[in-house]
């Protein structure tokens, strides 16, 4: 009975966490930037962009019900992000450690044997996701009507009008991005350590989540400087019908690598 006692015991142990500074996150988008030259992927990135943009376009123009859709769903990829680029994290751990990362399975992440706990996590964040959606909506048509009841706008023009020149516009713009904020803050908190953590190490999901939180903990500012920067990101690449994401997130999914390693001992 004392080796199964002594193993639990091990579990229990935290992994330390480090403090970290602002040149720790430069260093991780370096990193992040040399990875995505070893080791292009996006390409892959583009394939899956264009029929989004297309069909998320064509949805748009021939069905203004989708509208109030768009930026909560937008938005709320940042939810989903950590889970979108584990496969970038694993490449770049693979790299770390000297792996082959030639073209097929070199971020094929279901090998790994966390993969399980990985999915799992992928789908409590999945949920949130969902989650925000339907809180968005309920903001909504609490301030410019029920989007299904036949309250929808007719043109671009009007939904912008609706939207930038009403009070219940500007509530619906103060409300939904407060409350999103909170979400994205839970996301980054839960999600920004806890997927490549499971990639590297033999933790369950609730110390990898704990990890997470304890690293946003001790680095409040360094971590909302990190979402900050993802976020902005994001933004920057998807102003251009999308199509910059191509870039901007295989390099921020090989950073997330980095910026884990800076934070865990």
């Amino acid at each position: 009975m004392a080796q199964p006692l002594h193993a639990a015991q091990t579990n229990l142990i935290q992994p330390e966490i480090r403090k970290i500074g602002f040149g720790d996150i430069a260093d991780a988008l370096i990193e992040g930037i040399d990875d995505f030259r070893a080791k292009p992927t996006h390409m892959y990135y583009l394939a899956f962009i264009y029929p989004i943009v297309t069909l998320g376009a064509f949805l748009v123009v021939f069905n203004y019900n989708l509208l109030p859709l768009v930026f909560p769903v937008v938005s709320g990829s940042l939810i989903i992000g950590p889970f979108l680029t584990i496969s970038l994290c694993e490449i770049s751990r693979k790299r770390e450690l000297g792996m082959d990362i030639t073209p097929g399975s070199s971020g094929n992440f279901l090998r790994n044997p966390a993969a399980r706990d990985i999915l799992i996590l992928g789908a409590m964040l999945m949920a949130l996701f969902l989650l925000w959606l339907g809180t968005a909506m309920t903001i909504y048509s609490l301030t410019l009507g029920d989007p299904w009841d036949n309250v929808v706008p007719h043109s671009l023009q009007e939904f912008a009008a609706r939207m930038l020149t009403t009070s219940d516009g500007w509530s619906l713009i103060v409300v939904g991005n407060f409350v999103g904020l909170l979400f994205a803050i839970t996301a980054l908190c839960v999600g920004a350590i806890s997927f490549p953590m499971l990639l590297d190490r033999n933790v369950g999901i609730a110390t990898a989540i704990q990890t997470s939180v304890r690293a946003a903990l001790a680095n409040p500012v360094m971590i909302l400087i990190w979402g900050l920067i993802v976020g902005a990101s994001l933004i920057a690449g998807a102003v251009p019908f999308l199509v910059g994401l191509a870039l901007v997130v295989p390099i921020l999914g090989h950073a997330t690598w980095h910026f884990y390693r800076k934070l865990v001992v």
